[in-house]
């Protein structure tokens, strides 16, 4: 079963569209579901992402250990990505921590918008997630990938440019957490 977090109902559509996935209600949060895939959307930040994550964990059975948790999401990157560019997540910094846990990209998870070009990669929700993993030892199987929607520029993304983005890399995405030929 792939379980995927994302923030926003934009992000989501993308996996909507493409798997057909059917609405449901759980608690606070609205999810979507089809056949090996569970959705959960979460809100902006990393309390959300916490909940979310921790809802879909009480709720659902990990059943094997190829169950996956996916955080994916947009992001904003410096110029070095490209725009659209679809980037692996191995270790967060939040408030000055950083937690590693694969060997690629870092993120910082902030608790804000930043147009601040000084950062690498920012998100506002990875660490929400990655604190609910850990703390849930039957997970074995979790990746954080994020698609570079700006470069520190939050007011010109849209809902129809974050939806594209995702679904543009839906299949990048697929060979990234299943590391063979896309779903």
């Amino acid at each position: 079963m792939l379980y995927i977090i994302v923030a926003l109902k934009s992000e989501a559509q993308a996996f909507v569209d493409k798997y057909k996935l059917q609405k449901l209600k759980i608690k606070k949060f609205t999810l979507y579901y089809g056949k090996d895939i569970v959705l959960i959307i979460s809100g902006i930040g990393v309390s959300f992402a916490r909940e979310a994550t921790q809802t879909l964990i009480n709720n659902f059975d990990i059943i094997e250990d190829e169950d996956i948790y996916l955080n994916i999401g947009i992001c904003a990157a410096n110029k070095q990505y490209s725009l659209g560019q679809c980037l692996e997540i191995g270790s967060l910094t939040y408030h000055d921590i950083t937690y590693t846990f694969k060997d690629a990209l870092n993120l910082l998870c902030l608790d804000h918008a930043s147009s601040d070009i000084k950062h690498n990669i920012v998100d506002m929700e990875s660490y929400g997630f990655y604190d609910a993993i850990i703390h849930s030892p039957a997970i074995k199987n979790f990746h954080i990938i994020k698609i570079v929607s700006d470069h520190f520029e939050p007011y010109k993304i849209t809902k129809d440019k974050s939806k594209n983005l995702i679904f543009n890399q839906i299949d990048v995405i697929n060979k990234i957490i299943f590391q063979k030929e896309a779903l």
